[in-house]
């Protein structure tokens, strides 16, 4: 917390050398590199080893979802929904790391510092701010905007699916977690616990996004997404010989 706030009283680090000060206010095109080049700067930054889970590809399946989002909802400022697709992530905290529901926030101080640094059009920073700090399940902000809202679902989306399976075995590894609960893998006589097994994750939390979504686009992609999961986990219990 003390590098932050260290952070926010200096230059940026994570604002890429020699940016052109010039760039159209509205041009996504020039800005999603500037946006890009700053996450991976503060990946490149942070301490101990890479986490695959939150990495670059993370905030490209992020900001690829928003834009089939924003296709549905023209009224919404693109800008702000890029910027904050690329920069929710600038403050990444482990899963089971007692600070973790600050990390959004966080990533908006820092977001708004550093975009302001690149200037970013001022009267954006407010919404790219918000957009950030409510994209976090553990935060429990409510997004109030509707960029808000499909960030929120757009960074939800990718934790359901192939890709969403994939990135929960690899965190419930990082957290030294067991695959699954050996004699009752799909939790019929115990309480499920998702710090221990990771195919708890699913029901724990997984299974709740499509009920949690803000946009009916999001909603639709979500109940898809979350029926492969819902067939690997009985896949996974019929294969233990537990169903």
């Amino acid at each position: 917390m003390n590098e932050l706030k260290n952070e926010l009283k200096n230059e940026p680090k994570n604002v890429p050398k020699n940016a052109p000060k010039n760039v159209p206010k509205t041009d996504l095109a020039s800005w999603r590199p500037r946006l890009a080049a700053m996450a991976a700067m503060a990946a490149s930054d942070a301490d101990g080893a890479q986490d695959g889970a939150h990495d670059g590809t993370h905030l490209e399946r992020v900001w690829r979802n928003a834009q089939a989002l924003l296709a549905q909802h023209p009224e919404a400022d693109a800008l702000v929904v890029m910027a904050a697709c690329y920069l929710h992530d600038l403050v990444n905290l482990p899963k089971n790391d007692p600070a973790r529901d600050q990390a959004s926030r966080r990533s908006a101080q820092l977001a708004r510092h550093q975009l302001a640094w690149m200037h970013f059009p001022p009267d954006r920073l407010d919404a790219v701010a918000h957009a950030i700090e409510a994209h976090s399940f553990s935060a429990a902000i409510p997004a109030e905007s509707l960029e808000a809202k499909i960030v929120q679902d757009a960074d939800r989306l990718d934790g359901l699916g192939a890709v969403g399976l994939a990135r929960m075995f690899y965190i419930a590894g990082r957290m030294g977690s067991g695959l699954a609960h050996p004699q009752d893998p799909l939790g019929l006589a115990r309480e499920f616990d998702d710090r221990s097994y990771a195919l708890d994750h699913i029901m724990v939390k997984l299974a709740r996004l499509p009920d949690m979504m803000q946009t009916a686009g999001g909603r639709a992609l979500a109940d898809e997404r979350l029926a492969s999961l819902m067939a690997f986990r009985a896949a996974f219990a019929a294969e233990s010989g537990a169903a």
